[in-house]
């Protein structure tokens, strides 16, 4: 069967933003709008659990009213067909959108009219730059009370450090929000009403200020500064083109298609960052947002295909976007329920059909393509191919994880795989009861291969099952979605914290394993440099050894022991984090030398030496931003300094106050409790983690305490 619809019509797209920035009823807009919904149901109408959004219709999304893994939705509008992906805004969710960007084309990043950029906006930005993504950038709920624009822009071009190019301007604000002016078009659009269904008036920048006026002298002057506006875009865009920015400068005329077509290429290029807004809430703006959506995003392949990587995940080629090209598909996403399991993939190259055999490169086995769906959200419906550039999910395929590349069989290939961050938390998980045991392990082993940023294991001194994550919202909902999802009730414990371990100094060692009891002995001698590296600078092993004092066969054992001995300190039995080790002496014996014998001396080494180093007990500091109204900020400061935070920032966010600063996870259990007593309710907060810091030598002790309880 031939392709549908050529591949520069597809946009493969992302919704991100904070928690609450408004991402879900964009969604819903959307949907609306391209005619794929006949109703909208609004995120605040979901707590009572009887209706639900598109793509929050998970039972534990509809209560707490956010999202919690993303959800993929398609659309057409305008003869192009639209994927989108909508993400979650929590913290303890960050993995979803990690993953989701990794294999989308673009990204619209909805901001807050209030409250601006905020901190997992931040984080989001990041990872999208991490993956090169494309983004247009949507200021939402212009029509709440101290939306400012302004504030926005600035937030955007300062804190993210983006080349913010104003496409649109909002005409009025709060209240008086009733429509925006377009740049590129030279026209203001006018709404009628609130309704989903009212039309706007297009009218001239003249008769647009002619007409309006705010209460707000702000608002005034962005109507009045249009034409200067439009003049400082054009100028921005066509500097995209060298022969069309010429042509600006000697005739002060430009080709309205070239200038579309300048800011597409900043776009994709990411040289420039188009800015739109509206309130989506309020039913304005979204249609602008599509067209601006199939006008500057870019289409499958059109920024470069993905990388393939050797093993070790250096860069050998690149895999571009065509049809004409062997199957090649990256497993970005799997859900388990009591049907079986969903592998969301995204098709790279070639042509994938039902009953196709793939090889799973990563591991290298073979799976086999039973039945190929196209999502809805929750719902399925099956397809007999995909091709190049196409969002879809495979039915119950067993090896396969998140991240996995899937290949044509006679031509593998390896594509770039995900990093995914480390767990900050751990919880211990027991069956409600006894007769439960097996059906919770397998539970457990299903949400981890669905997470990669959960974690399990059983502590081999307590025998305890321990479940690591995100945070404290991350490991309950997880228990939560066993219980709905996979029927299988458990018992949380309390909260821990995953401590870090440091060398303190640097320090030179030597060992020797000597083993003689009748028949062959087993010897060996090295010796070994520790040295405390840079944060974030991992475990580098050096061979320095001269004159073959150690053969060469023994040095992959010797760093193997240390890569093996560093996930267990001598402090508390933490992972050992940032150090060099340099081999640079060592003895062996003709007949008793053994790999074996080289990987236990070199354990002793480690063991001894971090000892010896007068080692550092590490914590996980969070970043910590609160919002909450003015008369509250002493009560939250004063908090943050019996935690042992540091205040970094603090300023105004609309009509509320907020402070930003650096707290120890430790201290940071049930801090929402204190915020809704302490605020009357009104203050909310984000925690990012940020670093792992030395813990002082005087709480060492009190930790090691409390996580004993």
């Amino acid at each position: 069967m031939a392709r549908q619809k050529p591949l520069n019509l597809y946009r493969n797209i992302g919704i991100i933003a904070h928690i609450d920035a408004g991402k879900t009823t964009t969604t819903e807009r959307v949907l609306y709008y391209t005619g794929k919904k006949h109703q909208i149901i609004d995120v605040h109408d979901t707590k009572d659990g009887k209706g639900s959004t598109t793509t929050d219709y998970m039972e534990q999304e509809r209560k707490r009213g956010i999202t919690i893994q993303s959800a993929a939705v398609s659309a057409e509008w305008k003869g192009h067909q639209i994927n989108v992906i909508d993400t979650p805004g929590h913290v303890d969710f960050t993995i979803e959108v990690n993953r989701s960007l990794r294999v989308l084309d673009g990204a619209v990043v909805v901001f807050d009219g209030v409250a601006g950029v905020e901190p997992q906006t931040e984080t989001n930005w990041r990872l999208a730059d991490q993956y090169n993504v494309p983004r247009v950038c949507y200021i939402n709920k212009m029509d709440r009370i101290g939306a400012s624009f302004a504030h926005c822009v600035k937030g955007i071009r300062e804190r993210l450090n983006a080349p913010a190019l104003l496409c649109q301007v909002p005409l009025g604000s709060s209240d008086e929000f009733c429509g925006m002016a377009d740049l590129v078009a030279n026209v203001a659009y006018i709404w009628h009403s609130d309704d989903k269904d009212s039309k706007w008036e297009t009218v001239s920048f003249e008769e647009a200020k002619n007409r309006l006026k705010f209460g707000s002298t702000v608002d005034n002057d962005w109507v009045a500064q249009l034409p200067k506006l439009r003049e400082e875009m054009i100028e921005h865009a066509l500097a995209m083109d060298d022969a069309a920015f010429e042509h600006l400068i000697e005739t002060g005329e430009h080709d309205p298609a070239k200038l579309k077509e300048c800011i597409r290429k900043g776009c994709v290029t990411g040289k420039l960052v188009p800015v739109f807004c509206g309130s989506s809430y309020k039913n304005k703006g979204v249609q602008q947002l599509l067209d601006a959506v199939v006008d500057y995003m870019p289409y499958p392949g059109e920024n470069g295909g993905i990388a393939m990587v050797d093993e070790d995940g250096n860069v050998i080629g690149e895999q571009a976007v065509t049809d004409d090209a062997p199957a090649r598909a990256l497993a970005f996403k799997v859900i388990n329920d009591q049907f079986g399991t969903l592998t969301f993939c995204r098709i790279y190259s070639g042509v994938i059909k039902k009953g196709d055999t793939l090889q799973n490169v990563t591991r290298g086995k073979k799976e086999r393509v039973g039945r190929i769906v196209e999502v809805q959200a929750n719902a399925t419906k099956e397809i007999d191919e995909v091709r190049a550039g196409d969002i879809c999910a495979f039915v119950s395929m067993k090896d396969t994880e998140t991240g996995d590349s899937l290949s044509d069989p006679a031509h593998p290939a390896l594509l770039e795989r995900m990093r995914f961050p480390d767990p900050v938390i751990s919880v211990s998980v027991e069956p409600k009861s006894r007769n439960d045991v097996d059906k919770m392990s397998t539970a457990l082993y299903k949400m981890v291969k669905a997470d990669p940023s959960l974690r399990m294991e059983v502590d081999q001194e307590t025998g305890q099952t321990v479940l690591k994550g995100m945070g404290e919202l991350h490991l309950e909902i997880t228990i939560d979605r066993m219980r709905t999802e996979l029927g299988v009730e458990a018992n949380m414990g309390k909260p821990k914290v995953s401590f870090r371990e440091a060398f303190g100094k640097t320090v030179e060692h030597t060992y020797t394993h000597k083993k003689q009891t009748g028949g062959t002995g087993q010897f060996a001698e090295v010796k070994i440099i520790f040295e405390p590296g840079e944060p974030g600078s991992g475990v580098v092993f050096s061979d320095e050894v001269v004159g073959g004092r150690v053969p060469r066969e023994y040095i992959p054992a010797v760093e193997q022991a240390i890569t093996k001995e560093s996930r267990q300190g001598q402090v508390a039995g933490y992972q050992v984090l940032d150090f060099k080790a340099r081999l640079i002496d060592g003895k062996f014996h003709d007949v008793d030398s053994s790999a074996l014998a080289f990987e236990i001396a070199t354990r002793a080494c480690f063991r001894e030496a971090q000892k010896m180093s007068k080692p550092k007990l590490l914590e996980p500091v969070m970043k910590l931003e609160v919002v909450t109204e003015a008369t509250y900020l002493g009560d939250v400061i004063g908090d943050m300094n019996r935690r042992r935070g540091s205040i970094t920032e603090q300023g105004q966010k609309g009509a509320n106050a907020f402070v930003q600063g650096f707290v120890p996870l430790a201290e940071m259990f049930g801090y929402i409790n204190f915020l809704r007593s302490a605020t009357s309710g009104r203050g909310n907060f984000t925690m990012i983690f940020d670093h792992y810091e030395e813990v002082p030598a005087s709480m060492v002790e009190k930790l090691m305490e409390k996580e004993a309880k």
